[in-house]
């Protein structure tokens, strides 16, 4: 019989059933489409070294020039901010306070590595990272050195508002009983934040005394903790850095890697979602204060921008351009994208657009959408004026009008995602290949382990599993950066600090090699079941001749069977098949009603992209 072509059109299909999805692909891992055809995703390398951990989520990877073209990046975490340039990393969390010399004193117990710490009111919790200097120079006078004390500590417990407690990495000896001197100074870094966002209905909820003790409280309330989210952007070449539902700091790169990024004088304290605006150059603050530097004016619908060119005005007058305007339809606005002529601003239900128009009102407001809020501050992404963005059901468009778009995984995502971890779902470009990933929970985990994948010039969709909670486009570096989060890694990060618990990131190239940072990856992609005569039939496949190209390395071919669509499915005697670079063709003695196609590969260094198969195929009985 003459062999015949298999065509398999490009994208997973998972709305379909395995058996109507005939002739096309219902599962994939570590897989991308290209041209029509599927082929093994690109690998990832440590961005800096092997030593590079950072501490915490990392919810945001950010990179830049400065005005002399030197690169810089950013990353945000759940508990630090960091800057690399140079080649080097740096600490650059803000201070929320510095006490001043001999507030802060130590009591250590004789073999114990806990120091207790005296300072009122010091307004730490626990897991806040601190710093000492000014400690006398025999330190607590045995063990517990000068040395040891004028470090980085993570806070290990809090015993009340004027004391806690750190970890030495020495226990103290008999003759540690000196209190540190009269000279120690204490710098305190801004409250650390969560890496998992919570939900829950407990104490303190609904308004006191409702009710009757051992009933519920009012359907609806709950108290909402979320993990901590950083959003990026620049002002000229300094950074600044929004600290989503908190306050807004500037990184000035004139200050190098020895300076902090500190509070941006003048703007609001506590607001949802920052950018600054283009070409106008306005910082517009979304979510934030009515009244500038009273936190407990936040309503997370009201937007406020500065004075044009000056990031520390946010107050309105008769001479600047300063100014604020109040959103409708949402309870809270999630995030905002620079688009094409305007600003997009995303409420929980709706879209926004806002567009500079010039004094005397500065920017102009105007509702594009409803019922398409976005799911979280990092899920919408601009691509060359197409706006894409994930709900918390479906995938959405904005090219001039809202339009839910079409998705052949839509149910795959949206019944096996985590909501609760919403504000973590992170959206990444990939402009070499054309694709908007986004990046979530999946229902069962804290942390996100999935993903899934838009080619919007081929409009076809694929998922997998591989974990990145931040992502940034080419262009700053030459490949793509993203973030990998481990919270139960304890490897020695970039700078040494006492007491350090659990939670580890790294940033690395992605898009670069064939291997997951020096090891194999596995991918696989499968096709629907596939009959003749309508599976009238049984189908037996004599032999195939394999079609790849840029293969490197073996891969496996696997031919799963079964009579009807419920029937569990089997391999062929022969299964599975080892195609190498230069297999011409593979005899397969494979028969059942239906047939399914499986590519797959786990070994290190290889590569591969599928072209075609063609198979010989003819009806044949049972036996």
């Amino acid at each position: 019989m003459a062999l015949a072509r298999l065509f398999l059109k490009p994208g997973i299909d998972k709305q379909n059933t395995e058996y109507g999805a005939e002739g096309g692909w219902i599962d994939g891992d570590f897989i991308r489409f290209r041209y029509g055809l599927p082929e093994k995703l690109g690998g990832w390398t440590k961005f800096s070294n092997a030593s590079s951990y950072l501490v915490g989520l990392v919810s945001e990877v950010f990179t830049w020039n400065a005005l002399d073209g030197s690169p810089y990046a950013a990353v945000g975490t759940s508990r630090k901010l960091y800057a690399f340039f140079g080649g080097s990393w740096a600490d650059i969390t803000p201070l929320r306070d510095t006490t001043t010399a001999g507030d802060v004193t130590f009591a250590a117990s004789t073999g114990s590595t806990t120091i207790t710490v005296s300072d009122t009111a010091h307004g730490a919790t626990e897991g806040d990272f601190v710093t000492f200097s000014g400690v006398d120079a025999s330190g607590l006078g045995g063990a517990i050195t000068q040395a040891i004390l004028q470090s980085e500590f993570e806070i290990t417990s809090i015993i009340d508002a004027d004391s806690y407690t750190i970890t030495s990495p020495v226990a103290a000896n008999a003759s540690d009983t000196g209190d540190g001197g009269a000279a120690v100074v204490g710098a305190y870094q801004i409250n650390v934040g969560t890496d998992v966002s919570f939900f829950d209905f407990g104490w303190g909820v609904g308004s006191w005394g409702e009710g009757t003790w051992n009933t519920p409280r009012t359907a609806g309330a709950g108290i909402f903790l979320g993990s901590r989210v950083w959003q990026l952007d620049t002002f000229g070449e300094d950074l600044i850095c929004q600290l989503v539902n908190g306050a807004i700091y500037r990184w000035d790169t004139s200050g190098g890697l020895g300076s902090r990024a500190t509070a941006i004088s003048g703007a609001p304290t506590k607001s949802t979602y920052a950018l600054v605006s283009t070409p106008d150059r306005h910082l517009v603050c979304f979510g934030t204060e009515t009244t500038v530097g009273t936190p407990s004016t936040q309503d997370p619908m009201f937007v406020r921008f500065s004075n044009q060119e000056d990031i520390n005005t946010f107050t309105e007058t008769a001479t600047n351009t300063a100014g604020g305007q109040r959103l409708t339809d949402g309870s809270r606005i999630v995030s905002a994208v620079r688009s094409r002529g305007q600003i997009l601003i995303f409420t929980d239900t709706s879209l926004h657009g806002m567009q500079y128009v010039g004094p005397p009102y500065t920017f102009g407001f105007q509702q594009l959408g409803t019922n398409c809020g976005c799911i979280g501050p990092h899920a919408a992404a601009d691509v060359n004026g197409l706006a894409f963005w994930m709900g918390t059901e479906a995938f959405y468009v904005f090219d001039g009008t809202v339009k839910k778009m079409p998705c052949t995984v839509q149910d795959f995502v949206f019944k096996d995602i985590n909501l609760t971890q919403g504000t973590k779902t992170h959206v990444g470009v990939n402009s070499q290949f054309n694709e908007v990933t986004w990046w979530y929970c999946s229902f069962t985990s804290d942390f996100i382990d999935r993903f899934v994948t838009y080619n919007y010039l081929e409009n076809t969709w694929h998922v997998g599993s591989m974990p990145r909670t931040a992502w940034v486009d080419i262009g700053t570096y030459a490949k793509p950066l993203a973030a990998e989060y481990m919270p139960e890694s304890t490897e020695a990060t970039i700078s040494t600090i006492y007491g350090l618990t659990a939670g580890r990131a790294l940033i690395y190239n992605q898009e670069d090699g064939v291997n997951g940072d020096g090891q194999a990856i596995f991918a696989f992609i499968q096709s629907g079941y596939f009959d003749i005569s309508e599976g009238d039939n049984m189908l037996y496949m004599k032999r195939f001749i394999p079609d790849f190209k840029n293969q490197v390395g073996d891969l496996t071919v696997r031919l799963l069977l079964r009579p009807y669509p419920q029937a569990t499915a089997s391999p062929s005697s022969l299964d599975p098949y080892v195609i190498t670079p230069t297999t011409q063709k593979v005899d397969t003695r494979a028969r059942g009603r239906q047939i399914s196609l499986k590519i797959e590969t786990s070994e290190i260094d290889t590569n591969w992209r599928y072209g075609t198969l063609r198979v010989d195929v003819q009806p044949d009985g049972l036996r």
